[in-house]
């Protein structure tokens, strides 16, 4: 199982960054990366390869005035694909009443400096994916935006990457029903670098 999700993130962030870039016209004319390229923010996500243990606080309803929190742990593992200009990785979530696995693609945009971040869910692993956040780190704290819909309605959607070092980092997931005005973080994970 853990081949055809690594197979499936390959390829669709293959697919992505081949698509989404101007630097490559189709697949049957590639050209190569500008030498003019934004490498600024290319190696924004190095920290976090390898192996990690997670430790989650995920609230059980969102915009919807819910202050119960769930906590549960899990494992994640994050390698670079394609020379550093994508990576992925799979996550184990240890949550009340079972276990589920979803996996995390990310892809660099030479052009705009930006990193575009999908979501792969073991759950509903023929869903459509969500639309990317996108965004990149700025005096080491990472902002990713993108809008999306919740119940049918829409909303904004933002991931922060903080508190970095080499043995740790904080991930959290805010959404925002009034255009932005205002947050609601949602998701929060605390890494710890595996030994």
């Amino acid at each position: 199982m853990k081949r055809f999700y690594v197979a499936l993130a390959v390829t669709v962030v293959a697919a992505v960054v081949g698509l989404a870039s101007p630097a490559y016209a189709n697949q049957d004319n590639p050209k190569a990366a500008s030498s003019a390229a934004n490498l600024s923010g290319l190696h924004d996500f190095d920290f976090f390869v390898g192996e990690w243990h997670a430790h989650h606080r995920k609230l059980k309803e969102r915009l919807a005035g819910s202050h119960d929190w769930v906590e549960f742990d899990g494992n994640l593992s994050m390698r670079k694909l394609m020379g550093g200009w994508a990576n992925e990785d799979e996550s184990i979530f240890n949550v009340p009443g079972g276990v589920y696995r979803g996996v995390t693609l990310r892809a660099y945009d030479g052009v705009t400096g930006q990193w575009a971040i999908w979501w792969l869910d073991s759950r509903m692993p023929f869903a459509p994916l969500d639309p990317p956040v996108k965004g990149h780190f700025v005096n080491g704290v990472g902002v990713f935006y993108s809008d999306d819909t919740l119940g049918g309605k829409p909303v904004k959607v933002r991931f922060t990457w903080s508190n970095i070092s080499p043995t740790t980092a904080h991930w959290e997931q805010a959404f925002s029903g009034d255009d932005g005005k205002t947050w609601e973080t949602n998701w929060t994970t605390d890494f710890t670098r595996a030994p």
